[in-house]
Parts: C-alpha cells; structure tokens; sequence
C-alpha cells in the first residue's frame, strides 16, 4: 500500500494566508503568526507507517514514493514556505553557523582545511580551500549519511554513495534550499546552561530529552509546531564549547576523536522521539550539538540517525550556533522566525555547511 502525505496548493496570489486547521503541537498561547498546517488525514500516522524487515523501524519510504530525493522537505510546500514568510517581524538577522575552522580541531578525524590565496592580477585576488571536509562544522547530515544496513538506504536506495552521484546527494536539498518558519526549543534556557548560577544542567554530560522535555520548553516559551517548521533545539553545547580556551578545545577535540568517546546531552534516540518528530510534522531538525541525539547511545533504546535519516527520511543539522538566537527570542518575548539555510549544491554530497540565518 502506497502512503501519501497531501501537497498544499500553491495560492499565488498570496493576498492572504490560506487558512489551515490549528497547530498540529501546542502548548501555551496560540502561534503569534497565521496557523499552518495540513488536515489530520494529510500526515500519516508514525504508528500507521510500516516496518523495514531487517532493521524494524517504521519507515516512510513510500509517503513520498520511492526515489524520492527530498525526504522530509517534502513538507516545505510553496504554500507552507509563503506562509513562514510571517514570522519576520523586524528583520534582524542572525547568523547560526559556527565558522568554518569550528570546532578546532575538527571532530570524529577530520581534518582542518587548508585556505590559499593567490593573487589574479594586478588589483585582484583568488582563493581556494583544500581538503575541506564538508561537516566539519555546522552541518546537515544528507540522505547519504547512513544507510539502514541491509535494508538499504532512505527509499530502498541499494547502491554506494562513492560509485553514484545523483541518488540521494545534497545537491537535490540546495535546488531550494531548507526555508521556513523556524521554531527554536530553548532547552538551555529551561533546565539552566552553563551561566546560570545554581544550575545542575551540564550540556557536557548525558541527558537524553523525551517529547515530554520537548513539550515543557515549548509551554514555557508559549510557543507551537505546524506543519513544515524547522525545529532548531538549543541544548547549551555549543555555547559551552565556546567558552572553552585553546587547551579546552585540544583536550575534548582528543575525546571527539571517536563518535562514541564523549558525552554530551541530546535527544534520545527512541522511537517516542521519532514519533514526535514526525507527527509534529516538522520538515527538518537542527541542533547545537554534535550528533542531535545524547551520547553515547543508549542500544536498548535506539539510534536516532538510524531512525530518522534513512527511515525516516529526515533533514537533520548539528552544530549550530543558537546562542545569539536564543538571546534574541527571550528579548522579543516569541521564538518563531525566518529559517533560511541553502546546503552547497555539490552533487552526489554526503552532507553540506549549514550556511544558515535566522530572520526575525
């Protein structure tokens, strides 16, 4: 049986906002700006969806047909982008990607890239990196990142990444780019982060947050999801990461060195969290930390990646700067804006930059 989630009609004319059915998650007051969302039958339920046979996860590989190249940026629909264009208030803009030579040194074995400049002419100048790897800081992890084992890759995709370019790269995502209304999830500000006095909450540490945390943030922002958002999740890591001095850097870049050789808070990688996620009907997740989820994994409860990406076909960011952001949000009393990220079209990619602004 074929599943498919509605597309939105395209409204060109724009003179108002087409009128959807409510928020899809709440908690608080209503959205400040027009609510967006698809009717109820248009999302089809987490627990409808059906199972891969080796990796039983439930897997949306035929929401959107196989040899879909977008995932969950399906749901970023012309109507649902117009209407995220809203959310922008005064237009203060604030960029949530690390720079480029962040985290230093890299993470998980990369290296750093080598920056050249040459000069073209008289008055003129080139330059060019090398060996530049492209997650090595704010990142999306692509629809190539990981597969689901036997089951193959995101939409059944049997093949290798390095002998085909075009099933599944980055550069099907920068066509249009990851635009929408974001919704940021302060969690930082909510458990405490690393200046707030008093506070047990270490970023630095273990914590794994459920729906339940999820939901409790949101309440105390007087915030909402619909349909097509962009949940941005500020967890504390990487402000605390900023904090730290040259030695600091060295000493958790040693730890980085493996994917499991650290600890850090995040999502747990359980199925209540995908089942959230997807039924909010968020289009993408970006987080402040380096994997989304907390680390190390818990294999009695799961691996988020492994749920989300290639299952579920979900855009997921990590190490991305929410710092200023979440600043901005408490000042102007509301944590919605313009999220505007276009990954670099690099075809066949595995991951891109975030190369990401918020827009207020």
């Amino acid at each position: 049986m074929v599943l498919r989630e509605k597309s939105i009609p395209h409204h060109p004319e724009r003179t108002a906002l087409t009128p959807f059915r409510g928020p899809l998650v709440t908690a608080g007051k209503p959205s400040t700006v027009a609510t967006v969302s698809e009717a109820d039958e248009e999302v089809v339920p987490f627990d409808s969806l059906p199972v891969l046979p080796a990796a039983g996860l439930r897997h949306a590989w035929d929401v959107w047909g196989r040899g879909d190249q977008l995932g969950t940026l399906n749901r970023l629909t012309p109507s649902v982008v117009a209407a995220a264009v809203a959310s922008v208030r005064t237009g203060e803009r604030i960029g949530v990607s690390l720079p480029l030579g962040l985290p230093d040194p890299p993470f998980f074995g990369r290296k750093p890239y080598r920056h050249s400049i040459e000069p073209m002419g008289p008055g003129a100048f080139d330059d060019w990196l090398d060996g530049f790897y492209l997650q090595c800081s704010t990142q999306w992890d692509g629809l190539r990142h990981i597969s689901s084992g036997p089951d193959g890759w995101y939409g059944g995709w049997p093949g290798t990444p390095e002998l085909s370019a075009e099933p599944l790269g980055i550069h099907h995502w920068a066509r249009g780019g990851i635009i929408g209304r974001g919704v940021l999830v302060d969690l930082a500000a909510l458990f405490g982060s690393t200046g707030f006095a008093g506070s047990g909450y270490d970023p630095f540490t273990r914590v794994a947050f459920e729906p339940a945390d999820l939901i409790a943030a949101l309440a105390a922002q007087s915030a909402s999801l619909r349909y097509g958002d962009i949940l941005c999740v500020r967890t504390g890591w990487v402000d605390k990461y900023l904090t730290l001095d040259e030695a600091g850097r060295l000493e958790l870049g040693d730890k980085l060195a493996d994917v499991s050789g650290y600890t850090a808070a995040g999502l747990s990688g359980s199925e209540a969290v995908a089942r959230f996620l997807w039924d909010s009907g968020v289009a993408a997740i970006a987080c402040d930390n380096p994997a989304v989820e907390a680390v190390p994994a818990d294999r009695s409860v799961g691996f988020l990646h492994g749920r989300l990406i290639p299952a579920l076909g979900f855009a997921i960011g990590e190490l991305f700067d929410f710092g200023a952001l979440g600043a901005a949000c408490a000042r102007e009393g509301r944590h919605e804006f313009l999220f505007v990220s276009v990954p670099l079209n690099v075809t066949g990619a595995v991951g891109s930059p975030g190369n990401a602004v918020a827009i207020l």
